[in-house]
């Protein structure tokens, strides 16, 4: 095998995995999984208000 022969395989290797990939994120199987981690950012907005009600309420429990 010279190195060409390598090179080639090598594009091959790359071009099936990349396809893989595709189809496996484009699958409607996983669209249930990544449209939940699409909204994680979001969850920690509604912890976070929480927090700061919370931290509020005692501020004016203290006074």
């Amino acid at each position: 095998m010279d190195n060409s022969t390598l090179q080639g395989l090598g594009t091959v290797f790359a071009m099936v995995a990349f396809i893989g990939v595709v189809i496996w994120a484009y699958s409607s199987y996983k669209k249930k999984d990544f449209d939940e981690a699409a909204q994680l950012p979001f969850a920690d907005d509604d912890v976070q208000e929480t927090s700061d009600e919370q931290h509020k309420d005692a501020r004016s429990n203290k006074q």
